[in-house]
């Protein structure tokens, strides 16, 4: 595995996480699809080759389980969900090069490969385990057929997954009181003999994997806590109908977790046999010096960083470059569930007529990648209304309208010096962007030089220059000019669609996204149309409307109520001043090594720096947070935390941690009154 920075001579490979074929995809899934296209497409910007496979995952307890509630064999009922995904993909501008499924002949062919692999090196043995079973029905109940109690956290649980409590995967015969999810009835644990995956026996080879691993720091740091605890062996059977059957076993089946990352080595396959007038390799990437980059939700860490890896290296796949794993939705603060109706799905943000890039770009520009995020239609208006109407589309509209209606298109001069200055410095910050895997940052690339362009057109007010100087008002026209189009080159990986607008605005032939980056300095065409804009306003009164439509369906406005009614306890003003709160500036952000949230902060507070450590690693990259001006309470009590003390606290404010500031600069020390 190479650590060369992009764009490099071997090939790419993107993934996402697979989406279940069994029931609707919301805005959760689309984070997870719609970054790993943004990777993609901005790998392919800087000159990577690199192409965006995937699947559907169309095994497992769940899908058998919802096929049986609608009377419908499994592979029936998935294969509908399959196709309905394939029709929902490009309404996004979702740009797969191959979708396949799990069920198919080429991962079906793959799998019982890679587990014959495993079995003749060692890697695979027998072991009797405990399984639920309902006495009742005399029936086995793997995974999602059991419910229980989290033997680590106590929480309601799952099968498989402490889905409401710590998150954990869960092996057969760890959840605690269990009962059937199908009858109701209680459960029993009776002996059973099952197919374990080694995982114990890759512990030096994961741990160098991650040291090597490049991506989101929770994808690293997750994974050595797991590491340090013990590795546990992976029982890689179930006692169900539905899935691969395991080779040799009449009564057992692979489980999905096993068949559904190979689907990644599949998908690539089956481009590779699709392609009619070019030749590609799927073995550079998967066994030579290529790349894999999986973007995944960090509910899926363990998977992709330990036991897909250990199956890698066990059959003698290469293993990812990195694994980029991003935070959740939430919904005025509450996780999105499907059963309670809360989630914003993907077929109804179409049916409101939005622009699926709007979208796109609010999913992939709402804070650090790791970090959570909490819809609401006022946050996604405010962001569209305010980043992409205001800046981004108020500068290609007033630029492109004031060269056609002055000069028919493009003004017949260079550009300054200082304007191909600024396009260079954007295309240098798209590829820094990409090479740290920042998909924030690759949105706000055209953006930021939008807001650039918007200060120089105002600076040197070419209406006025028109009749004055007209040399100068050409220049600053011919500037304005260059700047859209190469904001259409830097927009595409997050705003395909608008930047192939105003591609086409700009009278430019074939798409953004064949063109490199060193287009954005090639002179645009001569002559060019009126342009149109590129979005529109979304108004105050649509936002109303969506917000309390949102609030009815999910039963928020009696909660936001409850909330307002809280009477804190109140504190006399002596109290209040005795708190020491003043302005700092961050020197120094650095993870804290095992810790999934934590950062070590050195912060100057004016007459010293402080050694602070706060929870904020989901929801901002380290390099964000240095220089920032925080505000800091300094005469808290010094804590140990996480084996590292902490003197001092950094306020912040919400579920996702906004750090508090101040509206105009100040100095380090300045205290709060």
């Amino acid at each position: 595995m190479s650590a060369d920075r992009y764009p490099t001579e071997q090939p790419t490979i993107v993934t996402c996480g697979l989406p279940y074929a069994n029931g609707d995809l919301h805005i959760g899934h689309l984070r997870s699809l719609v970054s790993a296209d943004v990777v993609n497409r901005a790998l392919n910007r800087i000159g990577q080759d690199s192409i965006y496979v995937c699947g559907s995952d169309m095994h497992g307890t769940p899908v058998a389980v919802n096929a049986a509630q609608e009377g419908k064999q499994p592979d029936e009922f998935a294969l509908e969900w399959h196709e309905r995904f394939l029709e929902l993909f490009p309404q996004f501008n979702l740009s797969f090069d191959n979708y396949g499924h799990t069920h198919d002949e080429t991962n079906t062919e793959l799998t019982l490969d890679i587990v014959e692999t495993l079995e003749e090196g060692g890697h695979i043995y027998d072991r009797e385990i405990e399984v639920a079973f309902d006495p009742v029905e005399e029936q086995p109940l793997p995974d999602r057929y059991v419910e229980g109690r989290c033997p680590y956290c106590g929480e309601p649980a799952r099968g498989d997954e402490c889905d409401e409590g710590c998150g954990r995967h869960l092996e057969p015969g760890e959840i605690e009181d269990p009962v059937s999810s199908i009858t109701g009835n209680p459960a029993e644990y009776r002996t059973r003999p099952h197919k374990f995956f080694r995982v114990s026996a890759f512990e030096d080879v994961l741990e160098e994997f991650l040291d090597g691993l490049e991506g989101t720091a929770n994808a690293r740091n997750q994974p050595r806590q797991w590491i340090e605890e013990g590795l546990q062996d992976w029982c890689i059977t179930r006692d169900i109908d539905w899935g691969i059957p395991y080779p040799g076993e009449d009564d057992l089946v692979l489980y999905v977790w096993v068949d559904a990352p190979i689907e990644y080595i599949a998908s690539t396959i089956q481009y590779a046999e699709s392609l009619v007038d070019e030749d590609y390799d799927w073995r550079e990437p998967w066994r030579g010096d290529g790349h894999i980059v999986h973007v995944i939700g960090r509910d899926i860490i363990q998977h992709h960083t330990v036991f897909w890896p250990a199956m890698l290296a066990g059959s003698d796949y290469n293993l990812p470059r990195a694994v980029c794993a991003h935070g959740f939705i939430t919904i005025a603060g509450k996780g999105l569930s499907t059963s309670r109706n809360r989630a914003i799905w993907a077929q109804d943000y179409l049916d409101e007529g939005f622009a699926p890039d709007l979208l796109r770009y609010y999913l992939t520009t709402t804070g650090g990648l790791q970090q959570d995020i909490d819809f609401s239609w006022r946050k996604f208006g405010d962001r569209v209304n305010g980043e992409l109407v205001g800046t981004l589309g108020n500068f290609v509209y007033r630029s492109l309208l004031f060269a056609h209606r002055n000069y028919g298109g493009t003004p017949d001069v260079g550009v300054s010096p200082e304007v191909e200055r600024e396009i260079q410095a954007a295309c240098d910050d798209l590829r820094e962007a990409i090479n740290e895997y920042n998909v924030r940052n690759v949105g706000l690339v055209p953006v930021e030089l939008a807001r650039f362009g918007n200060e120089y057109i105002q600076r040197n007010e070419p209406w006025h220059l028109l009749e004055e100087d007209p040399d100068a008002a050409a220049q600053v026209i011919r500037d304005c000019v260059q700047l859209a189009k190469a904001m259409a080159i830097l927009a595409e990986p997050t705003l395909p669609e608008t930047a192939a607008t105003l591609w086409a605005q700009l009278a430019e032939d074939g798409s953004p996204g064949d063109a490199t980056l060193a287009e954005s300095l090639v002179a645009p065409p001569s002559t060019f149309e009126a342009p149109s804009e590129l979005f529109e306003q979304i108004e105050e009164e649509r936002l109303d409307e969506l917000s309390a439509d949102l609030a009815d369906r999910m039963d928020l406005r009696e909660e936001e109520s409850e909330e307002d009614t809280i009477e804190p306890a109140r504190i006399d003003f002596e109290t209040f001043q005795s708190l020491d709160i003043r302005t700092g500036e961050i020197l120094v952000a650095e993870a804290i090594e095992g810790a999934d949230e934590l950062v070590r902060l050195e912060v100057d507070i004016g007459s010293e720096v402080r050694q602070v450590v706060a929870g904020l690693k989901p929801y901002y990259e380290l390099d964000e947070l240095s220089g920032q001006t925080v505000v800091v309470l300094t005469n808290l009590e010094a804590a140990e935390i996480f084996g590292v003390e902490s003197d001092g606290m950094v306020l912040a404010a919400g579920t996702d941690a906004k750090l508090l500031t101040t509206v105009e600069p100040a100095d380090p020390g300045e205290r709060i009154r």
